[in-house]
């Protein structure tokens, strides 16, 4: 399993798809690994370097103790980035993984290529907090039941969570094994999130991605951003729930590679 030291802490990552090409970063939810990028890695990897990675306090990379906050965990792939030796990238994510894409790009602008941000917010409204809030007692109980059934029901559209039964069952054992203490840490830090006023400064090409049935990460949140950053193109993906890129992931890949190859590197040079 790969792993490098970046920034203080040793960091699970996986690279794939052609070495001269342009590189994209897939930043995971917060209940998410770098497996759950599994729709997308052969149909991405096809045209573009692909760069997974476990972000601190999740699966594969360390927990270490402390607290945690999205501008640590910019930090983090700020380091992992200069030590796989990759100057410049496109910056991905969904859910939790987004917000740390948004601090990227606010924080490294020259390292960022473009900016995608897929079910993604600028902060979290008391809304959010409250829907979120089950979590954050499921992890501080440890109850790896508790925090299945509090989240699938908003990850997934009603049309897929009927469709896949057997991978949800599979899905709720995986909950298991989840770092308790670490996941704690990961959600104060998602409440504490705030860069609506920083929002201005994203020049960099940058992609809204929006499932249609995301009931708490929606189109509203997009909308709000989409204001600040009047350049950014906005997709919502039709019956697409919160966790579009298992929902959904033929739409979503699309847009990707459409957006990466609009905006790579290659075709500024040409």
């Amino acid at each position: 399993m790969p792993k490098i030291e970046a920034n203080g802490v040793s960091l699970y990552y996986e690279l794939h798809g052609p070495e001269d090409g342009d590189v994209i970063v897939l930043s995971n939810g917060i209940m998410m690994s770098t497996a759950s990028w599994g729709f997308q890695l052969n149909a991405l990897a096809a045209h573009m370097r692909v760069l997974l990675y476990d972000c601190r306090g999740m699966w594969q990379s360390d927990h270490p103790e402390g607290d945690y906050s999205m501008a640590l965990h910019a930090d983090d792939l700020a380091a992992l980035l200069k030590a796989l030796n990759i100057p410049k990238a496109h910056i991905a994510g969904i859910s939790y993984g987004s917000e740390v894409s948004l601090t990227f790009a606010l924080n490294y602008p020259e390292m960022t290529q473009s900016l995608i941000v897929m079910d993604g917010v600028s902060h979290v409204t008391p809304l959010l907090k409250s829907q979120a809030r089950p979590w954050l007692l499921a992890a501080e109980r440890k109850d790896p039941e508790m925090l299945f059934a509090s989240s699938v029901f908003l990850n997934f559209s009603e049309e897929w969570i009927e469709k896949n039964q057997a991978l949800l069952d599979q899905m709720s054992k995986n909950y298991a094994f989840i770092n308790f203490d670490s996941f704690v840490r990961l959600m104060k830090a998602f409440e504490a999130f705030d860069v609506s006023d920083r929002l201005h400064e994203i020049k960099c090409p940058t992609l809204f991605i929006v499932g249609e049935e995301d009931p708490i990460k929606g189109r509203s949140h997009a909308e709000k951003m989409l204001k600040s950053i009047p350049h950014a193109e906005y997709l919502v993906i039709p019956g697409g729930g919160h966790a579009v890129c298992i929902d959904k992931p033929e739409p979503l890949n699309t847009a990707l590679i459409g957006f990466v190859l609009k905006h790579s590197q290659k075709s500024k040079v040409n």
